[in-house]
């Protein structure tokens, strides 16, 4: 080693220890982070500054430009029939109203100002022109072309022009598909999935010139970012891991009731699928309608309607309108345990889609039944609607396909008895609160009209709960009485309300209740892992899908988990040392009574030679790589590759800095996040689990992350260490959760791992574990068993596909000691079933054409 290299290795410190922040400040340091971003976004700035400054000069912010002026800038089908081109351009500078315009900046900031960090302002400047001209001439010609085939919705858009034909999000959704193709594998599936989804339903749903613009804008920037921007970055990567997969299908199933929310905002529902919106949210009838309704005279007369209009526009403007938006809030609840990875959202989401499509078809027939008697019927109207239902049908069907590809990403249970704990309490608010209501409205019975009956309140009760148009799906008589007195009215207006807030909150605290199937109580086994401790390993048996088995005398506990009949231990026995060979034999005796064959997994000899006792066989399954702290020193030639990367790393700005995930700056949570689908995404593979930890993991604040930052803030890798507890506090630790960024600092694992042993050894840990590498070992010498050699061909054909066989060798830079690991058995006879066990528990999430990758892999 020369001088310079001892010197610098010298001054190597430990890594930078941040303490938690809190929410509060998390989300000030981003805000402020994301303010630095933007001040560097010129273009991005202009743009804000003329859409804004353009609509206080004409006047337009409050409700868009004026009719006058709206016909010499405004997008139609006539702008190049009547020489007016130039709106193909002008349209963009104008937003139909105040929340449209706090909407596109939203869009400006979102996807202008990285574009301008990513792709350079003039390269932005012309993609957004591209987008924002070119979709607009696309969507005219679809429009054209459409009216020629006699579409009944696009030839009344033919010539159409109000105040919603303007707007600069045609080119904002365009810039940000093209964007995409540069992006995070993370971010670029959420946002092609929210801009595809979105541009769609607004088309559908909305419809008008706009929405038929932005759609040829998505086109546009879809193809740029798929085909250009994205060239050689794994054009079609689609592989997500298991928490994100739950993120996408909750995105996805929320598309139901996303367009008729699309059209309640926009006020404007002009597309195809606009003629079902009523299903989810209903409207309030206005004066001039119960005129019509109520009036003898009038064509429309009829008393149901009149009854039913009268009392429904006691809703308007109160709390009770909640009522007519409860189909959409029962969706977004159900998104929300969906993304929880709940399995009784995943029921109640089917269950939700299969009553929406049914309620869709009953409809869409009372539709077409009254429009075919009417005689002023257009032609065609029928065969459109028809056509329509058909196209609205698609999205209660492929959010059922969906949910049935990835149920098994949805296997969180809820406690024993949850599912009838809410079935009470929603019962119980429905006769309470349908108990107050009969007897208060009894009392106040002078106030309504016609006067109020016990027989006439209780058959009105239940039609306060649900929207007007689902109850006359099965009645037409909606309102058997209505009120006309304040108290009558209050009683009318709260009903709905209360009833609706007790029920999904009781669904949401549901959704948010995990089941924790424990055998003897994960707190006792949390007791004994922390206050005497275990293996190197032992901290994974605090993961999810464990059970817990406690010794009789409470000293020691195993963690494991049945699979198809088989007793799969987490590592060793934990718990006071002198219990611990003891723990082996109650266990399997525990397992004799379960019916289950035990196999402890990855154990070390301390275990191996209890099962060795008692005749059971074992093979070896991983090695264990031990760094001893107190006298570790990167000095000599055999830790050049390590001294080379402490010293680039500081040439270089990079520091490494502790952080827990849970309390991170928001900032470092989501690069890490992005590392982690990128992953994903580029293995193309199935993640592994049981003793190999993932983002989930993270979450535990008692689990650590090393992170390498440079300068700019840019992640270029991290790791996560577990805690390894000797007499109640962490006397080592285990290397789990490791990713680097694909562009990031070529050393960044020895960098991190390093710098987290010194860090450690100056805190007075006593060693550092760097895992098990799993189906790799080192040579001892010593005959292989059969199957040892067996496992021995697997971990080589596994190599190119996780490369456990070259993670041991990078770890033998860091000159560990080795332990090797073992797999215990009692019956040579149960091995297939153990294999089987095995291969359930790493990768429990598989479908089959990540299966047919791994296989292509493995055949190559």
């Amino acid at each position: 080693m020369t001088s310079t290299d001892a010197a610098e290795v010298d001054e190597a410190r430990p890594p930078a220890r941040h303490l938690p922040q809190g929410l509060a400040r998390r989300w000030w340091s981003a805000g402020v982070s994301a303010a630095g971003i933007v001040r560097q976004a010129p273009f991005s700035l202009i743009l804000v500054a003329a859409l804004w400054i353009i609509a206080i000069v004409t006047g337009s912010v409050a409700h868009g430009p004026s009719a006058r002026l709206l016909g010499h800038i405004g997008l139609d089908t006539t702008a190049f029939t009547s020489g007016r081109e130039w709106t193909l351009v002008t349209y963009g500078f104008w937003c139909v109203n105040l929340w449209a315009y706090l909407a596109n900046t939203a869009l400006i900031l979102l996807f202008v100002v990285p574009a301008e960090r990513r792709l350079g302002t003039w390269r932005s400047v012309g993609l957004l022109a591209l987008c924002q001209i070119g979709g607009a001439a696309l969507g005219l010609a679809a429009i054209e072309v459409g009216a020629y085939a006699g579409d009944i919705w696009l030839r009344e858009t033919v010539g159409a022009m109000d105040n919603t034909s303007v707007g600069p999000s045609v080119g904002l959704v365009g810039l940000g598909l093209a964007l995409s193709g540069r992006m995070t594998a993370l971010w670029r599936r959420r946002t092609r999935l929210l801009l595809i989804t979105g541009t769609l339903l607004f088309l559908f749903y909305d419809g008008g010139v706009i929405d038929i613009a932005r759609a040829g804008s998505a086109f546009i920037g879809l193809v740029i970012g798929l085909f250009v921007l994205q060239r050689g970055r794994g054009t079609f990567r689609l592989a997500s891991s298991h928490a994100e997969t739950r993120v996408l299908v909750a995105l996805f199933a929320l598309t139901s009731a996303l367009g008729p929310a699309i059209t309640w905002i926009t006020n404007n529902p002009f597309g195809p699928m606009a003629i079902l919106v009523n299903l989810f949210i209903d409207e309030v009838p206005s004066q001039s309608d119960i005129t019509d309704y109520c009036t003898k005279t009038s064509a429309d007369y009829d008393v149901a309607s009149c009854q039913a209009s009268r009392a429904e526009h006691v809703l308007s403007g109160t709390p009770a309108v909640l009522v007519l938006f409860v189909p959409v809030l029962v969706l977004a609840v159900i998104a929300y345990g969906l993304w929880r990875g709940r399995r009784m959202a995943w029921w109640a989401a089917i269950l939700f889609e299969v009553v929406l499509g049914t309620v869709t078809v009953r409809y869409a027939q009372i539709i077409v039944n009254s429009i075919q008697n009417d005689p002023t019927t257009p032609a065609g109207v029928v065969t459109a609607v028809k056509v329509y239902t058909g196209l609205i049908m698609c999205i209660p069907v492929g959010v059922v396909i969906i949910l049935l590809l990835t149920r098994r990403h949805f296997a969180l249970r809820a406690p024993k008895w949850t599912a009838w704990k809410l079935l009470g309490t929603v019962v119980l608010a429905f006769v309470v609160v349908g108990a107050v209501y009969v007897n208060f409205a009894y009392q106040a019975r002078d106030q309504w009209d016609p006067d109020a009956t016990i027989s006439a309140l209780i058959a009105d009760y239940p039609k306060r709960l649900f929207p007007p148009t689902w109850l006359f799906l099965v009645n037409r008589d909606t309102a058997a009485v209505v009120p006309e007195g304040g108290a009558a009215k209050a009683l009318y207006i709260a009903v709905g309300p209360v009833f609706w807030v007790i029920a999904l909150g009781g669904l949401l605290v549901t959704f948010r209740r995990t089941a924790t199937r424990t055998d003897g109580g994960k707190e006792k086994a949390d007791k004994l892992l922390t206050g005497f401790g275990g293996s190197a390993l032992s901290y994974m048996t605090t993961w999810p899908g464990n059970s817990y088995w406690i010794s009789p005398d409470e000293t020691a506990a195993v963690a494991y988990r049945v699979i198809t009949g088989i007793a799969l231990t987490t590592g060793d026995p934990y718990g006071k040392a002198e219990s611990r060979a003891a723990a082996v034999e109650q266990f399997t005796r525990y397992c004799d009574s379960q019916g289950w064959s035990p196999c402890f997994y990855s154990v070390t000899d301390e275990t191996k030679t209890v099962t060795d006792a008692l005749g059971w066989s074992a093979v070896q399954v991983a090695e264990d790589t031990v760094l001893e702290l107190p006298e570790l020193k990167f000095t000599g030639k055999k830790w050049q590759d390590v001294r080379t990367a402490l010293n680039k790393a500081g040439k270089a700005g990079i520091t490494a800095q502790w952080f827990t995930f849970p309390t991170a700056p928001l900032s470092v949570q989501q690069h890490i996040r992005e590392l982690s689908e990128e992953w994903v995404a580029d293995k193309g593979l199935p993640e592994m689990g049981f003793t190999l930890g993932g983002l989930a993991e993270l979450q535990d604040p008692r689990v650590r992350c090393l992170v390498a930052l440079d300068e700019q803030g840019a992640l270029h890798g991290v790791t996560s260490w577990l805690p390894v507890y000797q007499d109640g506090e962490p006397a080592g630790w285990t290397l789990d959760f490791m990713r680097r960024a694909a562009d990031g600092f070529r050393g960044v694992m020895e960098f991190l791992i390093a710098s987290a042993a010194l860090g450690f050894k100056e805190e007075g840990a006593q060693f550092l574990s760097l895992s098990g590498a799993p189906l790799a070992r080192i040579d001892r010498g010593a005959q292989s068993v059969p199957l040892q050699r067996v496992l021995d061909v697997a971990g080589k054909a596994l190599e190119p596909v996780y490369g456990f066989r070259s993670l041991l060798a990078f770890k033998a830079k860091f000159q560990p000691q080795y332990f090797p690991l073992y797999m215990c058995y009692p019956d040579p006879a149960a091995l297939p079933a153990i294999g089987n066990a095995i291969g359930r528990a790493y990768l429990p999430h598989t479908n089959a054409a990540q299966m047919v990758r791994l296989s292509r892999k493995l055949m190559g």
